[in-house]
């Protein structure tokens, strides 16, 4: 059987500890995300959910508990393995696209790739296939600017998988978008990570997107709990 792509055993995780200020944000969490998964993640305001997805992609340490990778356990790595682990293996998705605003939509998507050492030749060709795939190859030559919000998005969709993840984390993705296109371009995440067997944790507040994924999970009080299988 093969080892979870992500799999978080007890994480804790406390701001400000032994002081006044204290907050416990989570509470020994477990979470296991299987190969081709894709699990929504709901949870009210200030739940601390970024804080989980962050834990969960190595861009912060919990205080205790393990997370492990494609079966890397990674709580005795160096900050560079860490570092090089997250680049290979996980693509990050957040409510506002982060697209560099001097470079155009294919550019954006080609820069991640050649920081891995990617041909810019090889790196070109799958930005425009990824673009192609969202359904906005025609706006490759485009700065973010001169996007529409759906199209920044799709964009930033096609910079997450440009290293060819096998986790993405996802933090509201389409939470600044209204309501049609929010539903387009979750779509078309949805038909991308399926297209390319990734494992998603998907963070929402949108119970009707939430119901489209695989399984359902709640953040609160510092605690997952599942909320029932989908489909």
């Amino acid at each position: 059987m093969s080892k979870p792509v992500l799999d978080l055993q007890r994480i804790e995780k406390t701001y400000n500890p032994g002081t006044p200020g204290e907050v416990r944000v989570l509470r020994g969490i477990d979470l296991t995300i299987d190969r081709g998964e894709v699990v929504a993640l709901v949870a009210p305001s200030g739940a601390g959910k970024s804080t989980l997805l962050h834990i969960a992609g190595l861009l912060d340490t919990a205080d205790s508990g393990r997370v492990s990778i494609g079966g890397q356990e990674t709580g005795g790595l160096s900050d560079a393995r860490r570092t090089e682990l997250r680049r290979r293996e996980v693509g990050f998705i957040y409510q506002f696209h982060h697209l560099l605003p001097e470079f155009t939509a294919l550019e954006n998507i080609v820069l991640p790739q050649l920081a891995n050492g990617i041909p810019q030749r090889d790196a070109r060709d799958r930005a425009r296939a990824l673009l192609d795939r969202v359904g906005v190859s025609h706006r490759a030559g485009h700065r973010p600017a001169e996007l529409s919000g759906g199209e920044q998005q799709r964009v930033a969709f096609c910079r997450a998988l440009a290293n060819a993840p096998k986790l993405l984390l996802a933090d509201e993705p389409t939470g600044n978008l209204d309501p049609g296109t929010s539903d387009q371009v979750f779509g078309a995440l949805m038909d991308l990570v399926r297209e390319t067997g990734l494992s998603a944790l998907i963070a929402t507040h949108n119970l009707e997107l939430a119901g489209r994924m695989d399984r359902v999970v709640r953040l609160d009080a510092g605690r997952v709990t599942p909320v029932g299988a989908v489909g």
